[in-house]
């Protein structure tokens, strides 16, 4: 089993940055992938970013060169961040991990993030 915590929505004007940070637990060695999504208000969840357990990473077009995924293994935490933040990224954002094992899929909670004009 693996356990999420996420942290570092916020309140945050356009142009600015945040970093929100997905700490696994438990058995984190079943960790394929870790995915950063997104749900905006009145919007189906998109995938925002993406690294792979080889360290390759994919990114959504709407955020290249403005988001960033980065893995600390010491921490076993995966941070996503976000410069030059933009009213359309107002959304909540979730932690996926894609798992080499049943259940194959776990979520973290969401965090809201808020870009005001």
């Amino acid at each position: 089993q693996v356990q999420l915590e996420v942290s570092g929505g916020a309140l945050v004007q356009a142009g600015g940055s945040l970093r929100l940070s997905c700490a696994a637990f438990g058995d984190i060695f079943t960790i394929g992938t870790t995915n950063w999504y997104r749900q905006p208000p009145g919007k189906q969840r998109e995938l925002v970013a993406a690294i792979r357990r080889s360290g390759s990473v994919v990114y959504a077009d709407s955020v290249k060169g403005r988001f960033a995924i980065s893995e600390d293994s010491a921490e076993n935490t995966v941070y996503l961040q976000m410069n030059n933040l933009k009213p359309e990224d107002t959304a909540v954002y979730y932690c996926n991990v894609e798992l080499l094992i049943a259940p194959y899929d776990q979520w973290g909670q969401g965090t809201q993030v808020t870009v005001s004009s």
